[in-house]
């Protein structure tokens, strides 16, 4: 009887280690899945900030290539003007070495 015993009590021992080990791997695994929820959620913020700041840099860029054509323009307009400027000098040097 005394063997049986020892049989019954390590057969208990077991199942027991097996529930607890069960129980515990389920425990883990759930604080598992709510730190990699928080990693994403932390991820996915910080891919959303760069995502704004990439569409704000685009806006800026398109705000800067506008003023950039206008100044070209504006550029362009004064180079004509001082080239008919110049012009003018030009005929009125001559007008007074003339005269």
């Amino acid at each position: 009887m005394n063997m049986e015993l020892t049989a019954i009590v390590g057969v208990l021992s077991a199942l027991f280690g097996m529930l607890f080990t069960y129980l515990a791997f389920l425990k883990n695994r759930d604080k598992d899945v709510q730190q990699s929820a928080a990693e994403s959620a932390v991820i996915s913020t910080k891919l959303d900030s760069i995502n704004n700041g990439v569409e704000n840099i685009r806006v800026d860029m398109k705000v800067e290539q506008k003023a950039r054509m206008d100044l070209s323009e504006r550029v362009t307009r004064v180079e004509e003007s001082s080239k008919q400027a110049h012009k003018r000098i030009d005929e009125l040097g001559e007008k007074v070495y003339e005269n």
